[in-house]
């Protein structure tokens, strides 16, 4: 008999182990290694990162054959053999029932991965500044398809009464070829003058607001400059359009960019790709400066979100079209770059984004991130892009 028990010992805290080496195998494949320590180590002690890695691994491996509190056998298992699991037991029973992990209840001015104070990009956002010490930094990438429109493993955060169909946008072709001869893409900058934590070297004179500079060297105008770039050494060609059309005013910084845009689609036909690149303004209810950030092959990179514009906002019919060129872009970046791009989000306003169906505004971090990472950010998403875009050539 105590031959048995020990066996039976034996076998439970292998299987437990087996579970946990699974689990970490599959986060370290999922994310990387840079990325997955980086988020171990922001979470400190806290165990919530390893509990909701495990607990998703519990869930896919147990049937839900749940026990009264909501525990399967094998479930029940894990937690005998596990200090960590057994001291967030409510963490994990809630995970496998799909309420989410943990760091999504440690974050809540970040519901579904998103800030509270998520602004349209129309309307002036608010930009409560912050000592680069006191910027929370966090990975915004989703735990669960819970809050999003979710087709296989995209994610978009959907700000519309629009009944959205990502799979059919994912699989759509892009109804878009890139001439041999000419400008194939335009970059620009509806809100050029916006600008990231001074910190280091990167410091600035600011212009009419925080987190705002004329000096091209410190704000978005730079970030395009790097894709330009980026995208010039893939033999992609480029216009940059370098107007600040949200100074001496922010209102009706669009309308201003959109006659910009109209006239360099009549100078140049051969231009089909349209990119409007900002910089985000994460904000919490409370006053706490966010910024989206993740670590990629060593360097801190500012997290990069594809915004779309959409019809319930005026005359856009074919917004559609653009949704599958981004679902293209951000399927490319998910699987060079895992974690370097956040969900899409689809808003009300066009955008300007009606004027062709290869317009996208491209958010580069958010204005607690510091130049370097947005260049790091900039970077990464012009290769990944890149990829894309040049199948698109004829």
């Amino acid at each position: 008999m105590k031959e048995k028990i020990q066996w039976g010992r034996l076998f439970r805290r292998s299987a437990a182990l087996f579970m946990a080496t699974i689990a970490v195998w599959a986060l370290l494949l999922c994310v990387g290694a840079g990325a997955a320590a980086d988020a171990v180590r922001g979470l400190g002690e806290s165990g919530e990162f390893v509990t909701a890695a495990l607990a998703a691994e519990l869930g896919q491996m147990a049937p839900r054959e749940t026990e009264s509190d909501g525990l399967t056998r094998w479930e029940e298992l894990a937690l005998s053999q596990s200090p960590l699991l057994r001291g967030n037991r409510e963490t994990v029973a809630r995970f496998l029932a799909g309420g989410g992990t943990a760091a999504a209840d440690t974050t809540p001015d970040l519901p579904a991965g998103q800030p509270a104070q998520d602004h349209d990009d129309v309307t002036e956002p608010p930009e409560t500044t912050a000592a680069p010490e006191d910027i929370v930094e966090r990975t915004l990438i989703p735990t669960s398809p819970q809050g999003y429109v979710y087709a296989d493993g995209l994610y978009l955060y959907n700000r519309t009464g629009l009944e959205v169909d990502l799979a059919a946008a994912a699989a759509a072709p892009v109804d878009i070829t890139l001439p041999a001869e000419g400008p194939q893409i335009l970059i620009m900058h509806t809100h050029g003058s916006e600008a990231y934590t001074p910190d280091g070297t990167d410091v600035y004179e600011p212009s009419d607001a925080n987190s705002r500079t004329l000096d091209e060297d410190y704000n978005v105008v730079r970030v395009g400059d790097e894709m330009e770039r980026v995208f010039t050494e893939m033999g992609l060609s480029v216009v940059h359009d370098r107007t600040l059309y949200d100074y001496p005013k922010y209102s009706g910084a669009y309308d201003r960019s959109g006659a910009g845009v109209a006239q360099y689609l009549e100078q140049y036909p051969s231009i089909k790709i349209v990119l409007d690149i900002h910089r985000d303004a994460l904000v919490g209810e409370d006053g706490t400066v966010y910024k989206a950030v993740t670590t990629i092959d060593g360097v801190k990179t500012a997290q990069v979100m594809l915004v779309l514009g959409s019809s319930e906002g005026g005359e856009h019919p074919n917004w559609t079209q653009n949704l599958a060129l981004a679902a293209k872009l951000q399927r490319s970046m998910d699987t060079l770059y895992p974690t370097l791009a956040r969900p899409m989000a689809l808003r009300v306003p066009v955008y300007n984004q009606e004027l062709t169906n290869g317009s996208l505004l491209v958010e580069v971090g958010s204005h607690g991130n510091t130049l370097q990472e947005a260049l790091a950010g900039a970077r990464l998403f012009a290769r990944a892009a890149g990829q894309v875009l040049l199948g698109l050539e004829e």
